[in-house]
Formats: structure tokens, sequence, C-alpha cells
């Protein structure tokens, strides 16, 4: 509840090959004593089941002895309620009687074996719940944790040894051997909550179990969630809440082109990842990590200005919070304590006016930026040091959100022997750390991201009337472009960086890492390199790093090895894994969006080919080689033999973020501008048509997009409900590009965009 790392109700265990769990139920025939989970695991049945998953719930079906369950779970919308609703019909041609057993493992805290000593259980004695307490939890003390059955007929124990017996499993628990549960319950035990209810069903009965778990602040309060959550009714209207949520929420653009793998991440699966795993959950498989990072969920916001505005907002405000007095910010931060690490990370604080800058610019809120928001206080670090991890106090001085962003271009102005930016204990590359350790390397993708980021920060400063800034913004910028032109370049590609003693990372000099892809995408993507330059540099990423054989974009290659140069951590994973010369997909986003903005449609179509995971389970052999979920963006996949292909962590990644964010406004060409949006479609030759229904607030937008077959000059035609629309030329890339009025007006309207 609330934070993944810092207050786990359940056990997390990090095996995703074994797929263990601190939660279990159990069906037991109660003539013959033979018992099996309506899930495949712990306690598998001799038939199959049939898992599908949707947005906001799973859904399990298992037939067995006669006996047909379905399994709803999913999560209140506004209560940190969890359900499992289990439906259960005889389709046997006599009376059963069944029991249906929850097993929940508790924590309350980070880890079990910390907290099981301090974990108090009882009965409730208003709901028959079972309620359980940490008194001494770090986060969080004195919660109340409480599992609810709906039937009046039932057993409980607290008691997880007596539950699993000694040296058991949850396979076969030592309670399936047993009448009943014993209601034991209080401190002192091996902490657990379990229910058992009976069931009898005549012939060809239906019957629906509903159990609720969940997390309240005191007894008054759990006892309303079960109130209102634990019978059929009010799990129902919760799943309801679930569904129109969803619908809504993933509703607000939805596309219709001839690639359908496209369109099934596209119109659910990116935003549904990017909402659930990033910004709320902030946990995965492979890893719970509870907290806010402060580059991470800023990047994920960004691709919610169509669906969700109002949560880039509030990370906006979120984010500035966790700002120091002289610029910097913490990496990330644990809610609701707001511990967490200060480094030497150079990115980390320009990706508030980065994403500040996107926010206005999409919606026009301009008042986001006249927000007060206080600062943090903190001992500052050593010169030598890397990071430090505490809790700062809050700071009396309060600035606004553009005074915040200010501070930190301000702080990002730091510059070494090449009059570019200093590279600290890494940039966007963790794994990079030991680069710029000393205070002295350098960043060559930093200095492009800089760059943008002066340059759409001057914009902001003038319309704000802050003309000295602005003008500060738009000299730095142009000194830094000459400074990147002068000593980046290497002849074929820009360099990655500068060691603190001078020698060149991503050089062809070099043994190891001569060429790293976010150097040559940002050139393009800030929109400040050489023209002539930044297209040579993207056909050496076409070279050097897309393997067309594996159907994979490399971070960089070669990858770090044996050679002596030590740029961090990321010299520790296997080469060819992760950011070691395997696909970053977050980079390799970057590069498909570069090519695209290059007008290099071709390519940048056969790269996105390579990004959708659809395409990677597409046949038994991709599915064997990819091993993860294809409907969900995968962080990296692996680049070297023998895992070749196979993807690595899923779900936690800001991949998702990008991927949507290049499909709909990078290739289907979809920018919101305040009451417009600009299309600058780039999109396949044999594509004849594409569709876009698009939300606007609460009025519908449905929008064909067709290519006209005459020959003439590259343009776009709008029509609006049959009126025609002045076009608005091309783009940086010489695209054709229109704009479609938006009004909140409530009714449906009719949009053609022809292309020539």
């Amino acid at each position: 509840m609330e934070n993944a790392h810092e207050f786990r109700l359940t056990t997390w265990h990090n095996d995703p090959l074994g797929d263990s769990s601190g939660e279990a139920l159990y069906l037991r025939d109660e003539e013959t004593g033979a018992f099996w989970s309506p899930t495949p695991l712990p306690a598998r049945g001799l038939s199959g089941y049939v898992c599908r998953h949707g947005f906001g719930y799973s859904v399990f079906e298992h037939y067995e002895a006669g006996i047909s369950s379905e399994l709803f779970t999913y999560v209140a919308m506004d209560a940190p309620v969890k359900f499992v609703v289990v439906k259960l019909r005889n389709h046997s041609q006599r009376p059963r009687r069944l029991s249906l057993t929850g097993y929940w493992e508790l924590v309350l805290g980070e880890w079990r074996h910390a907290n099981l000593m301090h974990i108090v259980t009882e009965t409730d004695p208003h709901s028959g719940a079972l309620f359980a307490r940490n008194a001494y939890g770090r986060e969080c003390a004195n919660r109340v944790v409480f599992v609810h059955a709906s039937e009046p007929k039932q057993t409980l124990t607290g008691n997880r040894t007596e539950f699993i017996g000694r040296n058991g499993t949850l396979t076969s628990p030592a309670a399936m051997q047993r009448m009943h549960l014993s209601s034991r319950t209080g401190a002192g035990l091996d902490p657990c909550a379990a229910l058992q209810t009976r069931i009898e069903l005549a012939a060809g009965q239906e019957h629906e179990i509903v159990f609720v778990f969940g997390a309240a602040h005191n007894p008054g309060e759990a006892q309303h969630f079960i109130q209102r959550f634990g019978g059929r009714a009010g799990a129902r209207q919760a799943l309801e809440a679930v569904w129109e949520h969803w619908n809504r929420t993933l509703g607000a653009v939805h596309v219709e082109t001839p690639d359908p793998a496209l369109d099934v991440l596209t119109n659910g699966w990116l935003v549904y990842q990017t909402l659930s795993s990033r910004l709320w959950g902030r946990s995965g498989y492979y890893q719970s990590g509870g907290a806010y990072g402060f580059r991470d969920q800023l990047q994920d916001t960004m691709a919610l200005i169509h669906a969700t505005p109002w949560l880039a907002r509030e990370q906006l405000i979120r984010c500035a919070e966790r700002q120091f007095l002289q610029g910097d910010v913490q990496h990330w931060w644990h809610p609701p304590g707001g511990q967490g690490v200060r480094t030497h990370f150079s990115d980390d604080y320009l990706w508030l006016p980065y994403a500040t800058c996107h926010y206005v610019r999409a919606t026009g809120d301009t008042g986001v930026l006249d927000e007060s928001i206080p600062f943090l206080e903190g001992r500052e670090l050593y010169p030598e040091e890397e990071a430090y991890y505490d809790q700062p106090q809050r700071s009396t001085a309060v600035a606004s959100l553009y005074e915040h962003c200010a501070r930190a271009i301000k702080q990002g102005l730091r510059f070494g022997a090449h009059q570019l930016p200093l590279m600290g204990c890494g940039d966007w590359n963790d794994g990079m750390n030991l680069v710029g350790r000393e205070g002295k390397g350098e960043s060559v993708w930093l200095a492009w991201f800089l760059c943008q980021n002066l340059q759409r920060f001057a914009d902001l400063a003038r319309a704000r009337d802050d003309a000295t800034f602005a003008e500060v913004c738009t000299g730095q910028a142009a000194l830094l472009r000459d400074n990147i032109e002068t000593h980046a370049w290497d002849g074929a590609w820009y360099r990655r960086a500068w060691f603190d003693d001078g020698t060149p990372l991503g050089s062809s000099d070099n043994d190891e890492c001569q060429i790293d892809s976010i150097s040559q995408s940002w050139a393009v993507i800030s929109g400040g390199g050489d023209p002539v330059r930044a297209r040579q540099a993207l056909a050496a990423v076409d070279q050097h790093l897309v393997r067309h054989d594996a159907q994979l974009i490399q971070l960089l290659a070669p990858p770090f090895d044996k050679s002596d140069l030590e740029p961090g951590y990321i010299k520790g994973y296997v080469p060819g894994v992760r950011e070691n010369g395997g696909q970053y997909t977050h980079a390799a986003i970057w590069t498909t969006m570069a090519f695209a903005m290059l007008g290099d449609r071709e390519r940048a179509w056969e790269l996105f080919a390579m990004l959708n995971p659809v395409n990677h389970g597409s046949t038994p052999a991709e599915i064997e080689r990819y091993k993860v979920e294809p409907y969900v963006m995968s962080a990296d996949i692996y680049g070297a033999p023998p895992h070749t292909g196979r993807g690595g962590w899923t779900w936690y990644t800001g991949a998702a973020g990008w991927m949507y964010r290049l499909t709909l406004e990078t290739l289907l060409g979809l920018q919101l501008e305040v009451d417009q949006l600009r299309m600058a479609p780039c999109i396949p030759d044999h594509w004849q048509s594409y569709k876009i229904h698009y939300r606007y607030r609460e009025t519908v937008y449905y929008i064909t997009v067709m290519r006209v077959t005459e020959k003439r000059e590259p343009m776009i035609h709008v029509t609006v409900d049959g009126i025609m629309v002045n076009g608005a030329g091309v783009d940086g890339a010489g695209r054709p590009q229109g704009v479609i009025p938006l009004v909140d007006d409530r009714r449906e309207h009719d949009v053609k965009v022809d292309l020539s």
C-alpha cells in the first residue's frame, strides 16, 4: 500500500521463474478430501486453466471434478482493497459440499523476516474478518490490514506454521488435511491471514464468494471498507468502476491502422503499463522499487498528456518538491516520508524543465508555472562522494515552478575542458558512473539534452516576459551547439563522453564502445545537430548497432569486456546484456524517433516493427526465444548468444511511455498544442489510410487520414465537418503538416486529412 517497497502487505518473491506467491486459494471436495487451486499455482489441478488478463483485472477459469470455477481479481479504484471473487458451478448430477480457503502471508513492512515478530492478528467481532497490525512498522505503523469473506460459515487462522505445517509447502499445506481452521490469532505467531468458507451446491447450482483483502488507517475504516465491498453487490460495483475507468482512460485516443500489432499496443497496453506499473505500483516482477525516480516518472507522464494530463501536472509539482536549494535533486525517494538519495547525476534535474515545457506546450496550462513549491534542505555532497541516502528536511524557502525549472537549468550550466556539460556520477546511463567521478568528465548526450532544454525554456521565458533569462538560454544553446560540433564529432558519428583524464568514450579510437546510439539520436531529437552530420551519424547507427538478423537495436558496440576502459558498473553486465551492448529499449525508441524526424520513413517503420513486442511473439519459435510477455514493453533485449533475442525485464520500464509517444506523436503524427492538433504523419508508403478517434475533454473527433494518389507537391488538406481548414506548411524535416482546431462543444466532429 502506497509504497511497494516500504509497506508490502504480502511477500514479494523476486522469482519470476518459480512464480512463488504469498497468496493462495484452495477448493476442496469435503466428501473426498481432494483439493486444488482455482489458479495454476500453488496446487495445480488435473485439467488445464485459462488465464485472461484485461485492463485492471485478471480472470482464471478451471474445471475439475464436476466443478467449474471462475476467479476474478482486481483492486478498487478509490480504496486500498483487493478483490478475489470466485464463482463456482456444480456440473455434476448430485449435491456437492465444498470449502474455499484463502491464504495471505503477511509482511506489513519491507521484509517478512524483519516484521513477523511484531505482527498481531485478531478477529473483528463486528464483521468476523481477520485483522492484522504491525505497531513497529517503519512506514504506516498501526495500519489495519484485513481479510474478509462473504460467507457466514467460516473459520480462520493467523498462524502460518499451523496452516502450512512443519516443513510443508503451499502446494500441499497441512490445513488441507484438517476439517477446519483453528481460529487461532494473537501475538508471537508466524503470521498469516487465512479464511475458510463452506459451500453447499445443489446439482446445477451456481454460487459466488467474495474475498476482500485491504488496508485501513484504523478499525473503523476497515469495517467501513468491509461493509462497502464485502458482499457480491459491492464487489460487482467495484469491478464495473474498474472497467469504466480504463474504458475512459484508454479510450481518449483510439487508432485503427493497417498494422494490428500497432493498434493493440497503442489502444491500451502502453498507457496501461505506464499508469499501472510505472506511476501507481512503481513495481514489477524484476524490481519492487516503490520509490519515485526523479527523471523516471517525469518521462512517463509526458505520455499521458492526451489521456490524463492532470497526472502529468501532479508529477511536475511532486518532483519540484524534491529539489534542493542548490538546484540539484533527489535521484529517487520513497513516499510518504521522502527518504532517498542525493547524487551527482547530471541529467535528473534537467528533466523538470523538459517535462514542464512539454506539458505547458501541450495543454496551455501556464498556471502551473505559478504554483508555489518548497525546496529541500540537506547536507551537500562532498566532491568525492557519489551519493548518500538520507531523509532531507523541507525548507522554509519556496518558489514558483518556473523558478524551480530555471534553477535546474542554471545547475546544468557547468562545463568541462571542452565546454560541454559535466557528467557527474552518470547522465541518462546510470551504469557509466565512473566516467566523471572526479568532476571533470563530460557528456555529449547531456550536451544535446541541455541544448534542447535551453531552446524550449527560452520560449517559455519569453512568454513570461523574462527576456533576460531567455537571452541567457538562447546564448548558451548557441555556444553549446558550436562546442559540440567543434569537439564531439569523431569523423563519422558523435562521441559519447570524455573521462576525467580526457580519454574519449564512444570514439573509433576506443576498443570497446566505439559508438553509442543516444549521442546520435539526440543530435536529431534536440534539433541542434548539423543536418549533414546528424544524417551521417544515424547512418552509422544503422550500420553498427541495428542487428537485422536478431531484430534488435543495440545501445552501444562493441560491449565493455576486457579493455582498460572503466566506465562504471555497466561493465559488470555480461557483454550483450542490458546497457552493455544489448538493446536498451528506451534508447532504441529514441533511435527510431530520430530516423522518423529525418523523414526516413522506411527505416523508421522497419525499426518500429523490431521494437513492437507483439512481433516477438508471433510464432512458437519466437515465443520460445523472447520468453516474456508480448503485450507490454521490455526494458531490454539480450544481444549475445546463447540468449540473443531474449527479453529482459518487462512492465517496470519507461520504454512504454516513450513507445506511446513514438507511435502516436512521431509516426502517426498527432501533436496536441493547447486547442489544436498538429498533424505531421510519417507513415509507410503502402498505407492508404488510417483513423484516429480523439477525445478532447468531452468532445470526440473522428479523424480519417487518407493518402491522395495524384502526383503533386507534398501537402496536407484538412476539413472539419466539411469545412476546409488552412494548412500549416511543412515541419523541420520537410514533412507536410496540417492543423485541426479543437473546441469542447460536446458534439461529434468528422475530420478528413488528405495527404499528397
